[in-house]
């Protein structure tokens, strides 16, 4: 296992690089929490895996390698401090373990380099109206006909469906006792007819999410992943993984950080922000905050290095990083009350090599307000996610 000492130098060495190799234009939309496409988060997975490092949280055998949760955690803290784009986890984090535990042999030399060369692009298929945190009430169905699956049904708030070349989908294949029962993981072809994407404009004024029709698409039997109706066991396998990532600890940091510079400059009563008696609680709290949740993920990451899965505590760490987060935009606002700024429409500018504007980095915080409002949404509500600890630690 790792020491403390060469995750710090690890973590110094990563930083170097983003500063080093980071192009000057994604740093800058990514500190003015700007919008950034397809191409700049494909051009910086390319750069991380020319380095080695884009999925070197997997196996060797399967392309990665093979570093502990530790040092994935901190590689992707260092990473979002340093001021790099969020990693997309649809294929690294997501579908790439799953068909790395549960896919057949082919499955494996077919996706696995793709994700890793990103010549592949992946959504997730798993919420529907009616069936959000309570995935097993889905509907989508899965009619097998030969070597076919038939697919039909809807799925909702699709990130970045509209980018994807691949959806990894929850399906029901059969009709249980449990709804769980009959539910299968399948592998579909968003380029196919009978594919329907349609944007959802979130409060933010960006298109992150969508709705995704099915009708009549076909999915080959080969693109079942696992036996048909363990599709529950997969799903529970990859949302812990989701969970143990949604902390999301170096963009708190990184974002608290930006606030606090920016509280430095500006005055009320003729002293700084921070000078202030309250505003200096504020941020003195949310610091303290921030330390702890930082030290129940290493402890927590230290276990699942030791072969221990992460049990409940996935869930306080989904529900801590998320009300965090939501924290520390929250705040931003109040900063940006004191002075005055405008949300502008930051994501269109051109700004060429000027010097950073406060009035646009304050802009940009104030839009990862909004987006920051669904933080305690995705990934599993946190209603639910309290209620999986409650069950787990109380048996109510």
């Amino acid at each position: 296992m790792e020491t403390l000492q060469s995750l710090a130098d690890f973590r110094k060495e990563v930083i170097s690089f983003v500063e080093g190799h980071l192009p000057a234009d994604i740093a800058e939309k990514v500190h003015l929490n700007a919008e950034l496409q397809k191409d700049d988060y494909v051009r910086w997975q390319k750069i991380l895996e020319e380095k080695g490092w884009y999925c070197a949280h997997w196996a060797e055998r399967d392309g990665g390698a093979g570093w502990s949760p530790l040092k994935r955690y901190a590689f992707e803290q260092a990473l979002a401090e340093a001021g790099a784009p969020w990693i997309l986890p649809f294929g690294p984090a997501y579908v790439g373990p799953v068909i790395a535990e549960y896919g057949t042999d082919a499955q494996k030399q077919r996706f696995l380099p793709d994700i890793i060369a990103s010549r592949t692009a992946w959504c997730q298929g798993y919420s529907e109206p009616g069936a959000g945190s309570d995935l097993a009430g889905l509907k989508t169905r899965a009619t097998r006909q030969g070597d076919t699956y038939v697919v039909n049904g809807q799925k909702l708030w699709t990130s970045y469906a509209h980018w994807a070349d691949m959806m990894f989908c929850l399906a029901r294949t059969s009709d249980e006792d449990r709804p769980q029962k009959g539910i299968s993981f399948l592998l579909l072809d968003m380029h196919q007819p009978g594919v329907s994407v349609r944007p959802i404009m979130t409060m933010d004024m960006r298109h992150h999410v969508n709705e995704v029709f099915l009708e009549n698409v076909e999915v080959p039997v080969e693109n079942l992943v696992g036996a048909e109706g363990v599709g529950w066991e997969i799903a529970k396998f990859l949302l812990s993984t989701e969970r143990l990532i949604v902390a999301e600890t170096g963009k708190s940091r990184r974002l608290l950080d930006q606030v606090r510079s920016i509280a430095s400059e500006a005055r009320e009563g003729g002293k700084p922000l921070l000078d202030v008696p309250h505003f200096a609680n504020a941020f003195t709290e949310t610091e303290i905050a921030l330390e702890t949740l930082e030290a129940s993920c290493t402890r927590l990451l230290k276990r699942a290095a030791q072969g221990q899965q992460p049990g409940f505590e996935a869930s306080l760490l989904k529900i801590r990083g998320s009300e965090l987060l939501q924290s520390i935009t929250a705040l931003a606002t109040r900063v940006a009350a004191r002075s005055g700024m405008p949300l502008e429409g930051i994501d269109d500018m051109d700004r060429g090599n000027r010097a950073p504007d406060p009035n646009a980095e304050m802009s940009g915080l104030l839009r990862e307000y909004l987006t920051q409002r669904a933080a305690s949404i995705y990934g599993g509500s946190n209603e639910i996610q309290r209620n999986i600890v409650s069950k787990a630690r109380f048996g109510f």
